[in-house]
């Protein structure tokens, strides 16, 4: 067996990727402190082809040396915007048609694996701070809460872990099956 090479992957380009249909989440960054978690969330995002990535609070924002060491230049095919307060990025979200999603630990949550997303939803999946998880005012406004299932002694995942197991997640229910 050998790996292929980047040439071998047929891979589209920046313009076919932004014409082609996207999987309906955006992914909310609620005040995320790291800029490589800011880049890997962008990478992440393009290789599930997501429609956006809002940036909130004081989560950085391209360009940026430190972001383009993770994101590898997919912060010129991600769709992206900055809005200051998460609050009111939710606000949007809920009006024009999403349901909103905080990916946390919660009492009511429900576990990844249960949740079975629909096909005629669009759905906004809100990250947290690497430190302080989702806010507490995003929390009152959020649809549903997703958890993701852990079995060692930590008591979560990197934002980044994260975004991909939800993402992939989503990707896999909404396009492969």
């Amino acid at each position: 067996m050998q790996k292929l090479k980047t040439a071998d992957l047929n891979r589209v380009g920046i313009e076919e990727f932004k014409e082609q249909e996207k999987l309906p989440v955006i992914v909310v960054l609620d005040n995320v402190r790291s800029m490589n978690n800011v880049g890997s969330a962008f990478r992440t995002a393009d290789g599930f082809s997501i429609e956006k990535i809002i940036l909130c609070g004081i989560t950085a924002q391209p360009p940026h040396r430190e972001i383009e060491k993770t994101a590898i230049g997919a912060t010129a095919s991600v769709t992206w915007e900055h809005v200051e307060d998460t609050l009111d990025a939710v606000k949007q979200l809920r009006e024009d048609g999403y349901e909103i999603i905080a990916i946390e630990q919660a009492d009511e949550s429900v576990m990844l694996n249960k949740f079975i997303p629909d096909q005629a939803k669009k759905y906004a999946l809100i990250f947290g701070n690497e430190v302080n998880g989702v806010s507490d005012e995003v929390m009152a406004e959020i649809d549903t809460c997703i958890e993701i299932p852990q079995f060692g002694t930590k008591h979560s995942f990197n934002i980044v872990i994260s975004a991909g197991i939800v993402l992939w997640d989503f990707y896999a229910k909404l396009r492969l099956s």
